[in-house]
């Protein structure tokens, strides 16, 4: 029985080398972000709020999801309600007229230096 114990090992390695089915070993550039919508962190919001003690690790772990979505979506949701749930990420837009305010100082300011180069001469 030995010899044929010794030959089983021997020919598993390379039934694996020769197996064609090589793993997808791609990496992408840059991994895509999850995103959760409205709806479902206010239910997520709403399972943990009925949670009792020690479910709410298992909600999450259900979920993958991490305890600073959580955490953060609460505050959201208690600031705002579900308007707030649905915020996108990033800068905010700027104010038009905030915009046009800047244009209008930085004309002035160049307005102000002709007038003083044109007394000063």
């Amino acid at each position: 029985m030995q010899p044929n114990s010794e030959k089983r090992k021997k020919s598993l390695p390379e039934e694996i080398m020769n197996d064609k089915k090589k793993p997808d070993t791609e990496v992408l550039a840059k991994p895509k972000r999850r995103t959760f919508t409205a709806a479902y962190k206010r239910r997520i919001v709403e399972e943990a709020a009925a949670c009792e003690h020690g479910e709410v690790a298992a909600l999450l772990r259900r979920e993958r999801l991490y305890s600073s979505h959580l955490a953060k979506w609460r505050t959201q949701f208690a600031e705002g309600g579900v308007k707030a749930l649905s915020s996108k990420r990033g800068p905010k837009p700027r104010d038009r007229s905030a915009a046009e305010i800047d244009k209008l100082r930085k004309t002035n300011a160049r307005l102000q230096k002709k007038l003083e180069q044109a007394l000063s001469s």
